[in-house]
């Protein structure tokens, strides 16, 4: 099964200019747990989570609406193809320890938003079928990688196939270890 048969296609999304006042507004009124954060050509360079947001209010004691997305977000962002086998993607998931991936066509525009929640409701749609496209314990398997406590960073790059091997869309502002929550 590809990645498109599953994905998320409805993505909400903010810009390294809005303020997280606005980007709490999309998580809330959309019940996500992240966006994706887009330039003006719908291309990638960040992702935020509601996490990041509470620990940007924590740490930097400032409203929301005086704190830029672009100040919070992670820029170190891993994401798939359309074409891509689920499977590639939950091995990225599980191996980076994230709950979402955006989904990019081929020109690398946003197209797409591909969580641990859509892979789990389709295996539970397939549950009993013989010919899953997703199985149960590829699922268990991925749950647990994302959910086990993780080193700061994987000793050695992930063995994905060559379709699933994507770079950051941009390299990292800061190195730090990240929890995220899915949906």
């Amino acid at each position: 099964m590809k990645v498109e048969a599953l994905m998320t296609r409805d993505v909400k999304s903010c810009a390294p200019q809005d303020s997280l006042r606005r980007a709490a507004q999309l998580l809330w009124e959309n019940d996500i747990g992240a966006v994706p954060v887009v330039d003006a050509e719908e291309r990638v360079v960040g992702m935020l989570t509601d996490r990041d947001i509470c620990m940007a209010a924590y740490f930097k004691g400032r409203p929301l609406a005086e704190i830029r997305v672009d100040e919070t977000m992670a820029r170190k962002v891993y994401s798939c193809l359309s074409a891509d086998p689920v499977e590639d993607a939950e091995r990225m998931m599980r191996g980076y320890q994230i709950r979402r991936l955006p989904v990019m066509d081929s020109a690398q525009r946003l197209v797409g938003i591909l969580s641990l929640n859509d892979i789990a409701l389709e295996c539970e749609r397939e549950l009993g079928k013989r010919d899953a496209d997703v199985a149960p314990e590829e699922l268990a398997r991925t749950l647990a990688g994302v959910c086990r406590p993780r080193a700061a960073e994987p000793e050695r790059p992930l063995e994905l196939k060559p379709a699933a091997r994507r770079a950051p869309a941009r390299a990292p502002a800061e190195s730090r270890p990240r929890a995220r929550k899915n949906r």
